[in-house]
This record gives structure tokens, C-alpha cells and sequence, in this order.
């Protein structure tokens, strides 16, 4: 398997991380802009494509 190198979907794969660390663990407690933030930069790099 080849390593994306495109920091779009590396911001993807983190938000996806933070979602299911946060489904899984009810106990970590992450705010919400950080979900906003990290979704929006994804969106616009993988846009973008970069």
C-alpha cells in the first residue's frame, strides 16, 4: 500500500482518528472547534488538491 502524501487526506485520517478515539472512549473529551478546524482544512487541501 502506498503512503498519501497529500495532507488533505492526512488531516481526513486525523479527524476520522479524533471521531472514532471519541465514540469509543466517551471519557476523552475533545472540544468541538478542534472537529471543525481539522474537518474545514480537510476539506479545502483535499479541494485544493494538495
Amino acid at each position: 500500500m502506498k503512503f498519501q502524501n497529500n495532507i488533505g487526506f492526512i488531516l481526513l485520517a486525523i479527524y476520522l482518528i479524533l471521531v472514532g478515539i471519541t465514540a469509543l472512549v466517551p471519557a476523552v473529551a475533545i472540544p468541538g472547534i478542534i472537529y471543525g478546524i481539522v474537518a474545514l482544512l480537510a476539506g479545502i487541501f483535499i479541494l485544493l488538491g494538495r
